[in-house]
């Protein structure tokens, strides 16, 4: 397993705020960085929220 040298951003309060990864780590996660651009997309496009089961509900009723 692959560690990820982790650096957080804290808030002035003092919680973590973001964590900052070195970009050689994403280079060896391709399917890390897919998974993070079908992320992007789907928050970017501005369609309603659902739970994850409905969605998978909502595929199988759709003909192949």
């Amino acid at each position: 397993m692959t560690r990820l040298n982790n650096k957080y951003v804290v808030n002035d309060n003092g919680p973590r705020a973001a964590v900052r990864h070195h970009t050689d780590d994403y280079a060896k996660k391709p399917e890390q960085q897919e998974a993070l651009r079908a992320y992007d997309a789907a928050k970017s496009s501005g369609d309603d929220i659902i739970p994850f089961e409905q969605a998978l509900e909502e595929m199988q009723r759709q003909p192949s």
